[in-house]
């Protein structure tokens, strides 16, 4: 890692299918240990359910107000979250996060070691699943006969 500042450029902001903005903050490969992200929710949104696969993080939430799911099905906890508040969730652990109030929740995410792309994992149902349809490869989804 080098001394320097790095600033957020706000105009890089895209909407992922997460359904969360996001701003690249810090993340480089001189500097694998750690990746920053300001991520905005609006309102009423939930983001997908999905775990971060060897990769541990923390939301710092700056603004809004939401409700934070982390944990496995039969062990998930949810909690009330708001400007200050940290989120602390370990590598592999199912997470998401709602808005709930009526401005946009932002919160800057916190990975280590450093976001990686392959290390995202949905947890979500697709279409197919959710509306209990054959898939063509007979895999989950596939209604019983």
């Amino acid at each position: 890692m080098k001394t320097g500042v790095r600033r957020p450029d706000p105009s890089s902001e895209k909407l992922t299918e997460e359904r969360c903005h996001i701003v690249e903050v810090s993340g480089r490969p001189e500097d694998p240990e750690l990746s920053i992200a300001r991520g905005r929710v609006e309102p009423g949104v939930t983001t997908q359910l999905h775990a971060l696969d060897g990769i541990a993080e923390r939301y710092l939430i700056v603004e809004g107000e939401g409700r934070v799911e982390t944990g496995h099905a039969m062990e998930r906890r949810t909690a009330a979250v708001g400007a200050g508040d940290v989120v602390l969730i370990p590598p592999d652990v199912p997470q998401r996060i709602t808005n709930t109030g009526t401005a946009d929740l932002v919160f800057y995410c916190l990975c280590t070691p450093a976001w990686r792309d392959a290390a995202y994992r949905s947890l979500e149902p697709d279409d197919d699943e959710r509306a209990g349809r054959v898939r063509e490869d007979g895999g989950a989804g596939a209604s019983p006969d």
